[in-house]
C-alpha cells in the first residue's frame, strides 16, 4: 500500500511538473508575441521617420529604414501566426494589423514616387491630409489591443496553474500522510514479527545446542572407532603381508627349486622342454618380484626396520623404475623418529598421492619433499601433470582424496590439494603433528592412538571378530586387484634385466628446496 500511495504521489509530481512546463512554454509564447509586435511596431515607426529625413534632406541614407522594413516585415507576420495558431481572436487582430501595416507601406511607396517626380510641395500638400498620420496611429492601437489581449490571457492561464499547483500540493500532503499511516501499521507489524522471531530463534538456539552436543558426542564416537579401524586394518595388512612371505614364499622358493632341478635332468636329453622350463622358471622370478611388491604395498617392511626414510626412498626408486615417471625423494631433517602412526599415515598418504599421479596427471616428474618443522611433519608431494580439477575434492567418488584427508585429520592434521606452481601439475601438502591427539607428553605419538583404540575394543567387543572378518574380506578383494593392477602395468612396461646397481629410472634433480621449504619444479 505504500508504494502504491509513493507511485501515485509520483505520478502527481510527474503531471504538476508537466503543468509547469506547459505554463512556463505559454509564457514564453506571450512574451515573444509581444517583443514581435513591438518590433513590427518599431519596423514601421523607423520607416515612417526615415522616409520623413529623406524628404528633408534628400539623402538616400534614411532610405535605410524603409527598406529593412519592406524586408523583414513579411517573415515576423509568419512567425506571428505561427504564435497565434492557437488564438482565434488574436489571429483576426494579427489579419487587421497586417492590413493596416501593409496599407502603410504602400502610402509610403507612393509618397517615395511622388517625390522623386513633383519635390517637396506635393509631400507636404499630401501630409496636410489627415490620412497619414490617423493610419500610424491605428497601427499603434491594434498592437496595444493585441498585446492587451496577450497578457490578459497569461494572466488567466498563470492562475488557473496556481489554482492547479495549490490541489496538487493539498494532495501530496494527503498522499504523504496516508503513506505515514501506512508505515506505522508496517512498524507495528514487523515488529510483532520480530518480537515472534525472537522467541523462535531461542528456541532453535535451545534445539541446536541440544543437536551441537549430540553431534559432538557422536563425532567423538566415530573418531575413536575410525582410529580403532585404522589400527585394525593396519594390522591385518601386516598380518596378510607376513602370510605372503612366509608361506607364498617358501612355496615359490619350492617351485623354483623343483624347476631348477627338473630343467638340469632334462637340459641334455630335451633341451626344448629344459628351455621352456627356463622360461618358466624366469616367469616364477618376475612372479617373486611381484609378490616383494605387493607385500610391500600392504606393510613397506623398511617402514618397521629402517625408518621412514628409507621407506620413503626405496617406494619412490621402485615407482620410478615400474611407471618410468622420475621420482626423486628429498628427506631433510630428522624423520625417523616419527611414531608408528603417524609414519604409517604419511606414507600411506605419499603412496595414495603418487598412484594419482601414474593413473591420472599424464605426469613426467614428481618429487616427494618431508620436513619436520616444529612440531610437525610437512610431506609435499608435486608433479608437472595436467593439473586436479578445483571441485576434486568435493566429487562423491574421491575416496582416494578424502581418505588421505581422514588420514591426516584423525592424528590432528590437515591436507589440501591444490595446482601447482603458475597453475602447472599438482601438489598435495599435508601436515602431521608429532604428537596425535590424547598422545602423553614425552610418549609416542602412536601411544594415545593405541589407548583409544584398546578403548574402543572394549566398548564393542561383541562385534570386534565380526569386523576384523570383513576388514579381512576387503583386504583380500584389495589383494586380487592389486595384483591385477600390477600384472597390466608388468605386461606394459619393457622388460629389461635388471644389473647389478642399476636398472632404476633416472631420477629428476632439483637443486634445491625454495624458501619456503617446500619443493618447487
Amino acid at each position: 500500500m505504500c508504494v502504491l500511495i509513493l507511485v501515485l504521489n509520483a505520478f502527481s509530481l510527474a503531471r504538476n511538473l508537466d503543468g509547469l512546463k506547459a505554463a512556463n512554454t505559454r509564457q514564453a509564447q506571450a512574451d515573444r508575441v509581444s517583443a514581435k509586435l513591438q518590433y513590427v511596431n518599431l519596423l514601421v515607426t523607423d520607416a515612417d521617420s526615415g522616409l520623413r529625413g529623406y524628404f528633408l534632406s534628400g539623402s538616400d541614407t534614411y532610405l535605410g529604414p524603409l527598406r529593412t522594413a519592406q524586408r523583414e516585415l513579411g517573415g515576423q507576420f509568419n512567425i506571428l501566426k505561427e504564435l497565434l495558431a492557437d488564438n482565434s481572436s488574436q489571429q483576426k487582430n494579427l489579419a487587421q494589423l497586417q492590413t493596416l501595416v501593409t496599407r502603410r507601406m504602400d502610402l509610403m511607396n507612393q509618397a517615395l514616387e511622388v517625390y522623386r517626380h513633383g519635390g517637396l510641395d506635393d509631400i507636404i500638400a499630401i501630409a496636410r491630409t489627415q490620412e497619414d498620420r490617423g493610419n500610424m496611429d491605428e497601427i499603434r492601437l491594434q498592437v496595444v489591443i493585441m498585446t492587451g489581449e496577450q497578457n490578459e490571457l497569461l494572466a488567466a492561464r498563470t492562475t488557473a496553474f496556481y489554482d492547479q499547483y495549490r490541489r496538487a500540493t493539498l494532495l501530496g500532503l494527503g498522499i504523504n500522510f496516508a503513506a505515514l499511516f501506512v508505515l506505522v501499521l508496517f512498524y507495528n507489524l514487523i515488529r510483532g514479527s520480530f518480537r515472534a522471531r525472537l522467541q523462535a530463534e531461542h528456541a532453535l538456539q535451545q534445539t541446536n545446542d541440544h543437536l551441537e552436543a549430540l553431534v559432538a558426542e557422536r563425532t567423538e564416537q566415530l573418531s575413536v572407532l575410525s582410529r580403532h579401524l585404522i589400527s585394525v586394518s593396519e594390522e591385518e595388512k601386516a598380518r596378510l603381508a607376513r602370510e605372503l612371505h612366509d608361506e607364498m614364499g617358501a612355496n615359490l622358493t619350492a617351485i623354483g627349486m623343483h624347476l631348477a632341478s627338473v630343467g638340469d635332468h632334462l637340459k641334455d636329453s630335451h633341451p626344448e622342454q629344459a628351455a621352456m622350463l627356463a622360461h618358466a622358471r624366469g616367469t616364477l622370478l618376475e612372479t617373486v618380484e611381484l609378490k616383494r611388491r605387493i607385500i610391500e604395498g600392504l606393510r613397506p617392511s623398511l617402514l618397521d626396520n629402517m625408518g621412514l626414510q628409507a621407506a620413503l626412498e626405496s617406494y619412490c626408486e621402485d615407482y620410478g623404475r615400474v611407471t618410468g615417471i622420475d621420482c626423486e625423494a628429498l628427506i631433510e631433517g630428522t624423520v625417523d623418529d616419527a611414531g608408528p602412526m603417524q609414519a604409517i599415515a604419511l606414507f600411506r598418504i605419499t603412496q595414495e598421492s603418487l598412484n594419482n599421479v601414474a593413473k591420472y596427471a599424464k605426469a613426467k616428474h614428481v618429487v616427494v619433499h618431508l620436513a619436520r618443522e616444529g612440531e610437525a611433519y610437512v610431506l609435499e608431494v608435486s608433479d608437472d601433470g595436467v593439473g586436479i580439477p578445483p571441485d576434486a575434492m568435493r566429487r562423491p567418488k574421491s575416496h582416494g582424496l578424502l581418505g588421505m584427508r581422514e588420514r591426516a585429520a584423525l592424528l590432528g592434521g590437515s591436507l589440501r590439494v591444490e595446482r601447482g606452481v603458475n597453475g602447472i601439475g599438482t601438489s598435495v601438502h599435508a601436515a602431521v603433528p608429532v604428537a596425535a591427539p590424547g598422545a602423553e607428553p614425552g610418549g609416542t605419538a602412536s601411544g594415545g592412538v593405541l589407548v583409544a583404540s584398546a578403548l574402543a575394543v572394549g566398548s564393542v567387543e561383541p562385534k570386534a571378530s565380526a569386523e576384523e572378518k570383513l576388514l579381512r574380506e576387503q583386504l583380500l578383494d584389495e589383494l586380487h586387484q592389486e595384483l591385477n593392477e600390477q600384472l597390466a602395468i608388468d605386461q606394459r612396461a619393457a622388460p629389461a634385466p635388471i644389473a647389478a646397481g642399476g636398472g632404476a629410472a633416472p631420477l629428476m634433480r632439483v637443486q634445491r628446496p625454495s624458501a619456503d621449504g617446500h619443493t618447487r619444479f
